[in-house]
């Protein structure tokens, strides 16, 4: 499918959720008021409480580890129900979920004042999975039936247009008379590894599989797209959630890939694998047999929800209990997971999961440090970004956030 003209302003969809930015400069470990000053500024992400209909609020702040900052006339109102997230090239990209209709694109960068400066504001389409890759942002839009054709779209951050798009059939990727859907996508060295979830995508049960216990990768060529292989592993059920990513690069180019075990058929969980980590080697497309991280033993019964990277092999962890699976349960428990060592800490320091309203899932931020993850909790009390220091696997309350539950945390640099 060439490119075409009409589908310059409506392409991005959802969410570029967030989770996908691009590395920044570590900051000193522990320091107050990290070094941010007018020349950076945190970027929270707010839904305010008290409102109906509103989306976030998008508020800056110099310091993560203590203040308040507040919903009541303050921020960037952004407009519609679910937004969503993603910074690349010192760019943030605000996406309005259309639940199936189009949304608005807005994109921001930050002004040598230390102020939110709109570059862009236009309509897109929905997609289910993005990321950054290279000087684009890969997004696409996935059917969960009938049309067989998922759509991928790059767009170039540096133009803001809409330069190359494709489509992909998902039911010969799957090859098992199911769907492929993809629940993520990362830029692996010049590559994009895209894993995805088998599933009916018919007969009332849309996201049931019957491959509970099998984990697939598809690898791409880019900018083409070209499907180069797909790596498959037995040992865990598929990686990621839906709309969640479940891989991760680190520094030695080994790819480390989670899985949480939530597959299921009509409604009921049907994995029989645990929640695991497992690698993919640099400069390799095959897993690695002889590594296998079982969180589900090492928890003694939880599983994970999301992750945080903060570096040198370790991940900050969101976990729930075993017996309460579900396909979207949030967890509300904090554990550190080292690849390296394979090694699993309990974090303390955090609220009562009984005290948790909302966890910020996908859109914490961590300089990459190897030591911190900042991470939204929404209490009874107020929200609260936690400073979690994953070498000593403790958490401290930092900036408070009033009047909003906390749906983002990222950092832009001045221009």
């Amino acid at each position: 499918m060439k490119f075409s003209n009409r589908l310059l302003l409506s392409v991005i969809g959802i969410s570029l959720l967030g989770w996908a930015c691009d590395k920044e400069d570590p900051i000193e470990p522990g320091e107050e008021g990290d070094p941010t000053g007018s020349s950076s500024k945190y970027i929270i992400a707010s839904s305010p409480i008290a409102s109906e209909g509103v989306a976030d609020y998008l508020l800056t702040s110099d310091d993560l580890t203590e203040g308040t900052v507040s919903t009541v006339g303050n921020g960037k109102e952004q407009d519609g129900t679910y937004r969503y997230y993603v910074t690349n090239k010192n760019k943030f990209f605000s996406l309005l979920y259309g639940q199936g209709n189009p949304g608005a694109v807005t994109t921001y960068d930050l002004s040598s004042s230390g102020e939110l400066n709109e570059l862009s504001d236009f309509q897109s389409e929905t997609v289910q999975a993005f990321a950054a890759v290279k000087d684009d942002i890969l997004m696409a839009k996935i059917p969960r039936s009938g049309d067989e054709n998922a759509l991928w779209y790059r767009l170039n951050t540096e133009s803001i247009e809409i330069v190359d798009d494709g489509q992909i059939n998902v039911v010969e990727l799957a090859g098992n008379g199911e769907r492929a859907h993809f629940t993520w996508l990362t830029q692996v060295g010049e590559k994009v590894f895209a894993p995805y979830m088998s599933i009916k995508g018919c007969c009332d049960d849309i996201f049931g599989t019957q491959y509970p216990d099998s984990a697939w990768i598809a690898v791409y060529s880019y900018p083409d797209m070209q499907l180069e292989k797909v790596i498959t592993d037995d040992r865990t059920s598929f990686i990621g959630r839906y709309f969640t990513s479940g891989i991760e690069e680190v520094e030695t180019g080994d790819v480390y890939a989670f899985s949480s075990g939530v597959a299921t058929n009509s409604g009921q969980n049907t994995s029989s694998k645990p929640c695991a980590i497992t690698r993919i080697p640099n400069g390799t497309t095959e897993f690695d047999s002889d590594y296998f991280f079982n969180i589900s033993e090492a928890s003694d019964g939880y599983y994970l929800t999301t992750k945080t990277y903060v570096g040198n092999g370790k991940f900050v962890l969101t976990m729930h209990k075993e017996e309460e699976k579900g396909a979207y349960t949030v967890g509300k428990e904090f554990a550190i997971a080292d690849v390296y060592n394979q090694t699993f800490t309990w974090v303390t320091g955090t609220p009562a999961p009984e005290d948790i309203q909302l966890v910020t899932q996908r859109n914490n931020y961590s300089p990459l440090d190897g030591q911190f993850a900042y991470v939204g909790i929404t209490t009874d009390e107020s929200s609260y970004i936690y400073e979690i220091d994953a070498i000593n696997a403790t958490a401290r309350q930092g900036l408070e956030v009033e009047g909003g539950q906390i749906t983002a945390i990222s950092k832009l640099e001045s221009n």
